[in-house]
């Protein structure tokens, strides 16, 4: 039951880091979620958090209105993911993002993030939610 109750915690944590982050409340969700020492995988910034948390506010500042809506968080063991919907700019096009997080002592110490356009011409009615 304790691991049950761990990995909602770090499920909760995941979710909590990512709405701080939408909401421009950069610098509080990394104090509180991340271990700097950690890593990212993003290929588009320099390796390291503070690189990332650098990229993450100026992508604030360019898009202070963008809206994030999370769809599913799965679990397992330290890892969590997390899929949503992301819209940068109201009215825009969208997108599917996943994030995947590896915790350790309570901590996000590694994240990968994937993202894929939603094309407003898609022939799957069920669409990517």
């Amino acid at each position: 039951m304790a691991e049950n109750n761990d990995l909602q915690t770090r499920k909760g944590a995941a979710t909590h880091f990512l709405q701080l982050v939408a909401a421009g409340r950069i610098e509080e969700a990394y104090q509180k979620y991340v271990d700097m020492q950690g890593k990212h995988h993003n290929q588009f910034f320099p390796a390291g958090f503070p690189a990332l948390q650098k990229a993450m506010i100026e992508s604030h500042i360019q898009f202070p209105k963008k809206q994030f809506t999370i769809k599913n968080v799965l679990g397992d063991g330290d890892f969590v993911a997390v899929h949503s919907h992301l819209v940068l700019s109201p009215g825009e096009k969208s997108m599917t993002v996943v994030h995947m997080f590896r915790f350790r002592n309570g901590k996000i110490t590694e994240m990968w993030d994937l993202g894929q356009a939603v094309p407003p011409d898609s022939p799957n009615i069920d669409g990517p939610f």
